[in-house]
């Protein structure tokens, strides 16, 4: 295949083909979207023990230069000085309106040079508006390292273990959502991060691509039987929908802002400035129009994305994501709708098929793992909250 016409691969492709990967385009890559183990059983491997993904995909833009933390600063709705070496931060990127460019992960790597993690699909978005405001500075580098990296997420209750197998550095002295960069994993230098879109512990690994597949293979070899599966987008798509963790292009896009997403958290409105300021800080005064909501289906059915959603026979919002969620046995789903209609325990109706079925507004995030030990109580009747990026406020 012409990798110039078609989709692009990651360093991992050949490997995939190769174990039982069924493959897909997704965002502008072929990416596996689950192997023959099958999307649940790799969705439930990862909830109690662990699951390997490869996220090369990712966008991967590097900022540097004296301007580089001013504009990451001017970019991101969250703010850098809130953090410490070696803390990540996840953060919206704003449009002037308030709308959101992208969600992204942003690795300060010195005092000049940011690592920013965007979503595969708006990377060419993503660097074409960093380099426009790149312009307000001077003295700042912008450019796209993506091909120059590959990327694993290994994620699960098992995932410390399985990853010390391969390193002498201490990885309980990570924290969440905490990194360390040069560490050597299985001979090759790595950044690890604590970090994840599953709602589990785990990691993401960033290391060289022509070393991709050594490490890949490094990881599946120092996993005890039954202790690791490679998973496929399927699984990582139910995983983050039941962590509430949002999906770009359906809980976010350029027409919806962080506080209707309930990202208000990662807002700080007493930043001096950052695009879209102005905009959330007049929302945030006169009301938000729309919030997110987490319902679940009374009558039997799957709400999918793009479905309709009523209240008192009128139309009020849109499904934005919506499956059976493995870890808790129920039809979920994730919506748009008016304030007001948020409340727990509200009726609303998703028509599904050209049918109204009844849904029940609840909690999210549907899922909260559980403590060690407590495995098997994990679920949305859980007390246990384990702080996530995307908890819902």
């Amino acid at each position: 295949m012409d990798q110039d016409v078609h989709a692009k691969r990651t360093p991992l492709y050949d490997w995939h083909v190769g174990h039982g990967g069924r493959m897909v385009e997704f965002g502008g890559w072929e990416l596996p979207v689950q192997y023959d183990a099958g999307i649940v059983a790799e969705h439930l491997q990862v909830r109690a023990k662990a699951g390997l993904f490869d996220v090369s995909h990712m966008g991967k833009i590097m900022v540097s230069g004296p301007g580089a933390k001013p504009l990451v600063q001017w970019l991101i709705t969250n703010d850098v000085d809130r953090y410490g070496p070696g803390q990540a931060l996840y953060s919206p990127m704003c449009w002037p309106s308030g709308g959101v460019v992208d969600d992204l992960l942003v690795y300060p790597l010195g005092p000049e040079q940011f690592l920013l993690v965007v979503n595969a699909a708006n990377t060419d978005k993503d660097l074409d508006w960093i380099s426009q405001e790149a312009q307000r500075y001077d003295s700042v580098a912008v450019e796209n390292i993506t091909a120059s990296y590959a990327q694993a997420a290994l994620q699960g209750p098992l995932a410390a273990s399985i990853l010390q197998r391969l390193t002498d550095f201490p990885l309980e002295s990570l924290g969440s959502y905490e990194f360390a960069d040069g560490v050597e994993v299985a001979g090759i230098s790595c950044l690890v991060s604590r970090t994840g879109y599953t709602g589990e512990d785990g990691f993401e690994i960033y290391l060289p691509a022509g070393q991709g597949e050594q490490f890949w293979e490094a990881l599946v070899a120092a996993a005890k039987p039954g202790e690791l599966l490679p998973c496929g987008l399927g699984a990582r798509d139910t995983l983050r929908f039941e962590a509430r963790m949002p999906l770009y292009g359906q809980e976010l896009d350029d027409e919806t802002t962080p506080l209707e997403a309930g990202l208000g958290r990662f807002v700080r409105l007493d930043k001096p400035a950052f695009s879209g300021r102005e905009a959330l800080q007049a929302e945030k005064a006169g009301g938000l129009r729309k919030k997110l909501a987490g319902f679940r289906m009374v009558d039997r059915g799957i709400a999918r994305h793009g479905y309709r959603v009523f209240h008192d026979g009128q139309p009020v919002g849109i499904v934005t994501s919506g499956s059976f969620a493995p870890s808790v046995g129920q039809n979920l789903g994730l919506a748009y709708l008016p304030p007001a209609l948020t409340e727990l325990g509200t009726t609303v109706y998703v028509e599904v098929r050209g049918k109204p079925l009844a849904a029940e507004i609840i909690r999210t995030p549907f899922y909260r793992p559980a403590p060690p030990g407590l495995r098997s109580q994990a679920g949305i009747t859980n007390p246990y909250r384990r702080s996530t990026r995307h908890d819902s406020q």
